[in-house]
């Protein structure tokens, strides 16, 4: 089995046709989605749509959440509020159910799917650094997690101690725990604006990232087109 691992798509159609294209070519037999399929960009409904009607297992997102509940946002980023007030609007009521009843945490095969921790999932916590993802390893019952929610690629291991390393792939030992962040489809944050995933190759226990350029300039002129903020549009050219 080979697995393309993805999430935050964000609503950004292009960079997502990009990615499951990139990962046929790549021989992936099975996909996973690590949740925020909605939220910043202009295609809510088409992102929505794909991955729905494939029957990938997918995991729920702070922005699937928001989108498909109606409580206030005001304490959320303005840009983010504005752009979760415009997808309620686009998105059907029976999209917004399906979105609702995703569940926060699964097992696939051999390994685990969250969108941000494991210890307090509906808490939506970010993982930046080795000591955030400490707790996170207590509730880790598989030696392989994959989780999004920061944009960024990142790969924990615990071993006698927790450490990040910097690779763009690992042979996963089944002897320690890996916490590995699979990156952004739809809105990188790590100062590279091409779409990000992880790729897991079951035979040789080998996690990758790759990175995919997509159709960025249709993806602005949409954002552009819908009257989302500016500030959407010109964040995908800077990978922020």
């Amino acid at each position: 089995m080979r697995f393309a691992l993805f999430g935050d798509i964000h609503a950004n159609l292009e960079a997502l046709e990009a990615v499951l294209e990139d990962a046929a070519n790549q021989g992936c037999t099975d996909y996973v989605c690590m949740g925020d399929l909605v939220g910043y960009n202009a295609d809510p409904t088409a992102c929505l749509e794909i991955v729905r009607s494939q029957n990938w297992p997918v995991v729920k997102g702070n922005h699937d959440e928001d989108a498909s509940e109606d409580h206030p946002l005001e304490k959320m980023n303005p840009v983010a509020a504005e752009a979760l007030e415009w997808t309620r609007k686009q998105l059907s009521d029976e999209q917004r159910a399906w979105l609702r009843h995703i569940r926060m945490v699964r097992q696939v095969e051999n390994f685990t799917v969250v969108h941000s921790t494991l210890d307090q999932p509906q808490s939506w916590t970010y993982v930046t650094n080795k000591f955030e993802a400490m707790s996170n390893f207590s509730y880790q019952f598989t030696n392989l997690c994959f989780h999004g929610h920061t944009h960024v690629p990142r790969i924990f291991i615990r071993e006698d101690r927790v450490t990040e390393i910097e690779e763009t792939s690992v042979i996963i030992n089944p002897k320690f725990k890996y916490f590995i962040n699979t990156g952004s489809v739809g809105q990188p944050r790590d100062g590279d604006w091409r779409a990000c995933y992880a790729i897991y190759d079951v035979p040789t226990s080998t996690v990758s990232f790759r990175r995919v350029e997509y159709d960025l300039l249709t993806t602005q002129q949409k954002i552009r087109a819908a009257g989302l903020p500016e500030i959407l549009a010109e964040r995908l050219a800077a990978g922020r």
